[in-house]
């Protein structure tokens, strides 16, 4: 089966259903993510994952996710390769990306993954740095992210890190990076589109309030955030009241600090992240052990009670008020240069992707940038 931009089209971009709210005990069966249409069963272990509906649509994907960032950190590329072939194998469909991710090089290892048939057999997601610049240099990444995949069509393209106080103002702005989604999937070029961001409950808000139709919102979720400016808590619920697809990320805190400083441990972390009313948890992987972990943890899935989650938010929250288990929150070194250098802000020079970046990389963010008018429409 050929996934092609035409596909979609003629299968109308997702076909939309009755919004359904998502459940953590939302089993489904497996339906072909990158068409639309009905496809075989996926081979090796896949009849052991868990499907979740994408929100409003039609479609369903993997209760687990393979975060993008992490396939920069695997030594070679062929244990990249090798990780990505055995998650598609074991049935992992949602992939997560950015167009900035070690300056390209995590598309470009997804893209020579997903050869040989695979890209037909996931949702294929990447995301959008433009960080308030303008629409115009936002279709120049998305055509950059499809020459890395190999692709003709993302099924999601997100917003990256909405993580600033006037980052929302300038997605709207007129110009900006809207604008740039409503050509791509006029184009036939994206299915779907949400945004992203692990900094503060509040500026997701905003992006909500101010009223674009995304099919997704991405935020930080583990029993850390329930008791530090809560993504769970504020954002979660306003999502789901929309029938958007609520994408959960950073399940172990960013850095598993809390896992090493025996707060916590990982498994129960993850049910935990799994058990909220999210369609999937996207996890870093780095190695084929922890993917292996993580399967194993899907595989044998029972949800959380309501006692068990208590319990567990209660157990971290003494040492949750202050953000040191999910440094994200309060640490520059989780906002990727890419997000700092428009706004005008310092970055961590001693960061070895920010390093490569200015050492090696040649992109956009080099080039003087005018931000699009601060109003839309």
């Amino acid at each position: 089966m050929n996934s092609t931009r035409r596909d979609f089209l003629k299968v109308g971009a997702g076909a939309v259903a009755a919004t359904s709210a998502v459940s953590a005990k939302s089993i489904e069966g497996f339906s072909s993510i990158a068409s639309g249409r009905s496809a075989a069963a996926p081979a090796g272990d896949a009849g052991n994952m868990i499907y979740r509906r994408f929100g409003r649509t039609d479609v369903h994907i993997s209760a687990i996710g393979v975060g993008g960032h992490h396939l920069g950190d695997v030594p070679t590329l062929d244990e990249a390769v090798q990780l990505v072939h055995e998650a598609v194998d074991a049935g992992i469909t949602f992939f997560d990306n950015a167009w900035e991710y070690y300056n390209g090089k995590t598309e470009t290892i997804l893209g020579r993954a997903l050869r040989d048939g695979r890209r037909e057999k996931v949702f294929l997601m990447t995301k959008v740095c433009t960080h308030g610049r303008s629409g115009q240099l936002a279709m120049q990444m998305l055509e950059d992210s499809l020459r890395r995949y190999q692709t003709d069509h993302l099924d999601l393209w997100q917003i990256h890190g909405i993580v600033y106080d006037n980052d929302p103002e300038l997605a709207y702005a007129k110009s900006g990076v809207l604008e740039a989604f409503d050509r791509a999937k006029k184009e036939g070029k994206v299915r779907f589109v949400g945004f992203t961001g692990h900094k503060d409950p509040a500026f997701h808000l905003k992006m909500l309030e101010l009223g674009y139709p995304f099919d997704s919102v991405q935020m930080p979720l583990n029993p850390f955030d329930a008791n530090f400016h809560s993504f769970e808590k504020q954002v979660l619920p306003e999502v789901n009241r929309r029938g958007m697809a609520a994408l959960g990320m950073k399940s172990m805190g960013g850095t598993a600090w809390g896992i090493k400083a025996g707060v916590v441990q990982a498994e129960e972390m993850l049910r935990y992240a799994m058990s909220l009313p999210v369609v999937t948890t996207i996890c870093g992987m780095d190695s084929l052990d922890v993917l292996h972990q993580n399967l194993g943890v899907v595989r044998g899935f029972q949800p959380m009670t309501q006692s068990e989650m208590e319990a567990l938010r209660a157990r971290c929250a003494p040492t949750a008020a202050d953000g040191r288990f999910e440094p994200y929150k309060v640490s520059l070194r989780y906002d990727n240069p890419m997000t700092r250098m428009p706004h005008g802000f310092p970055f961590d020079h001693t960061q070895r992707e920010v390093t490569e970046m200015l050492e090696k990389a040649d992109g956009p963010w080099l080039v003087p940038e005018t931000t699009p008018e601060t109003s839309r429409r």
